[in-house]
């Protein structure tokens, strides 16, 4: 199991408008992320500085670097460009976070 997190960051004024969005994922990108090995994934939010800090799980044989080609993905980047700092194309900006500890 292959454990990855990355910071992402929202703009100003649009931290319910994202909650509501992630709390009406559409079933075709859920699909779409299982597929592609990714499971036990989760977003936090720092309120203050408006990061958002992401933990997920992928399998030892995922196709996670397939997911961006997929039309699902980038429709769902375009849904969220107006509410995160984003790259040319919309997908989301994101710095890789480095272990530091764990705890089992």
């Amino acid at each position: 199991m292959i454990t990855r997190a990355f910071r992402m960051k929202l703009k100003p004024g649009t931290v319910d408008e994202y909650k509501r969005r992630h709390d009406e994922l559409w079933p075709d990108l859920a699909a779409a992320l299982k597929e592609a090995g990714i499971h036990d994934y989760s977003i936090f939010l720092d309120e203050e500085t408006l990061h958002l800090f992401a933990v997920l799980k992928l399998a030892p044989d995922n196709k996670v670097e397939a997911l961006p080609g997929q039309p699902v993905m980038k429709r769902w980047w375009d849904h969220m460009a107006d509410l995160m700092e984003v790259e040319p194309g919309n997908r989301p900006r994101e710095w890789p976070l480095r272990p530091m500890f764990y705890f089992a």
